[in-house]
């Protein structure tokens, strides 16, 4: 019997494998795909996940595979409306500062090898057929190619199988949410031109609008567009492709190499979890691919349910530790669609003021945005998902200084000392305690007897900047996120264990 049945091996599946592995937990993962993915749909792996992938050792080789996102540019009617500089705008805020350019087909690969190096292996044309609950968990029928099956038993059952997911499916969990009109199109590209420098360029016309993202691939572009509706009965191709925002770009396009067409959904499940089984990733929220968030929200919720499950599977936790994970990123999802759509809609919608807010407001605001530091510093905690907070659900309590349970830990650099960071502690995966300036022998004994590491930090003015309190407490998950905030030890995370 399996600890944890994972259906799906996209990277939100993969990720979670690989944080279970990381636990001690076994998995089985399972894809009805014959193999990882070999197209790049997802582009842009965002600081927050980098950030995670430190915590295993694994951000360095990630960012190798990749290329740093430089700049974002605004064109408007073939006009230059705005340029951003990326290059370190989240400086003070994260140890990876930036965007990363990383297709998801190269992601997927990358997972895939990091995972056989930890002994486990996708089982590929592999799918579920039949989901049922049990008293100790779930019974799956698991089917191969070629019509072979067999019957798997599991404590838990994750389903990462994207929008269509059958697991969904089985447990009856609602998808609410719509469709926009208008068709899009996602191609991978050679070209020639300016705009092939490494940056983001995003263009704006009356009824039209493009955007071009680099890829690792040097001449290689990602285009993502609309395309006009073609006859019934004719498949849609490269010549539909709107050209109006194309035309006006200094891009020449010599070949297509890959070319697919789809609508754009807006949705989050009712539910991410109904008893032993649990929703991630797409198969839980999809959404516009405006701020390449897509992706990485799947990941995080991999990395999020990953430690609760081994919370509970093997350090005796109760089963009601779990209900936390949909509070926590079923919160996070709605906002995230929320803020996406209302975006997409003005960047898609046909009409006079829409076409207003796509030629006129936005070439306005995003330069002002970008020209203060304020502006620079929010729209990168915003992107880069460092500002996601969890601060309303059961797992989190108390506040010192600025920094609430269930906000990130805030990432302090330490110049001087020999750990480099204050992140560098989290790569042991475990609760520990933090504390900024002092700490006496009643808080190591505390820390001793509920088996929390403690970290004891030099109080600096970097410290200071970053939100936290002198001499305060702040107890850590496992997933870099303060569960309780206080200044004294009576106020610490309600049951928290390590």
């Amino acid at each position: 019997m399996a600890d944890v049945l994972i259906v799906g091996a996209g990277p939100t599946g993969l990720t979670l494998a690989l944080w279970l592995t990381r636990f001690g937990i076994p998995v089985r993962i399972v894809d009805s795909a014959p193999g990882a993915g070999t197209t790049s749909r997802a582009l842009v792996v965002q600081a927050r996940i980098l950030e995670h992938y430190a915590q295993i050792g694994l951000a360095e080789e990630v960012i190798a595979r990749g290329a740093k996102l430089g700049a974002v540019n605004l064109w408007v009617k073939g006009e230059r409306a705005a340029h951003a500089n990326l290059n370190d705008i989240g400086r003070g805020l994260s140890p990876y500062p930036f965007a990363l350019v990383l297709p998801q087909d190269e992601h997927e690969r990358f997972l895939v090898e990091v995972l056989e190096r930890e002994g486990v292996t996708v089982e590929r044309c592999t799918s579920i057929t039949r989901l049922d609950e049990e008293a100790d968990g779930v019974r799956a029928r698991v089917e191969r190619e070629g019509g072979a099956a067999e019957e798997c038993r599991a404590r838990y059952v994750a389903g990462c199988d994207g929008a269509r997911s059958f697991v969904r499916q089985a447990i009856g969990a609602d998808f609410p949410g719509g469709t926009y009109a208008h068709r899009f199109y996602v191609a991978d590209v050679t070209a020639r031109g300016a705009l092939l420098d490494r940056e983001l360029h995003i263009a704006l016309d009356d009824a039209d609008f493009l955007g071009l993202f680099p890829l690792v691939e040097a001449g290689h572009v990602r285009l993502v567009g609309m395309v006009r509706e073609a006859a019934p009965g004719r498949e849609i191709g490269w010549d539909d492709v709107r050209r109006e925002a194309l035309a006006r770009l200094p891009l020449e396009v010599s070949d297509v190499h890959w070319f697919s067409t789809y609508h754009v959904h807006h949705r989050v499940a009712r539910e991410f979890r109904r008893g032993p089984a649990f929703l991630l990733g797409d198969a839980a929220h999809i959404h516009s691919p405006v701020g390449g968030q897509g992706m990485n929200t799947g990941i995080g919720d991999a990395i999020n349910l990953a430690w609760k499950l081994a919370a509970v599977l093997r350090a005796g936790w109760p089963t009601s530790t779990l209900a936390s994970y949909d509070c926590e990123r079923r919160a996070f999802a709605q906002k995230l669609v929320a803020t996406t759509d209302r975006v997409f809609t003005f960047a898609s919608r046909d009409g006079a003021i829409a076409r207003f807010v796509r030629t006129h407001a936005v070439p306005a605001v995003v330069p002002r945005i970008f020209a203060s530091e304020r502006g620079r510093r929010l729209a990168f905690r915003t992107v880069s998902q460092i500002g996601v907070q969890y601060r309303q659900c059961p797992l989190s309590a108390g506040a010192a200084g600025e920094v609430h349970g269930g906000d990130r830990l805030p990432w302090v650099a330490l110049p001087g000392d020999e750990r480099g960071d204050n992140f560098a502690a989290l790569r042991s995966l475990r609760w520990q305690m933090h504390v900024y300036g002092r700490a006496d022998a009643s808080l190591e004994r505390y820390c001793a007897e509920r088996r929390f590491e403690l970290h004891v930090f030099p109080w600096r003015a970097e410290v200071a900047r970053a939100g936290f309190a002198r001499d305060a407490f702040y107890l850590v998950r496992p997933d870099g996120y303060v569960a309780s905030a206080s200044r004294s030890l009576t106020t610490d995370s309600a049951g928290a264990r390590a």
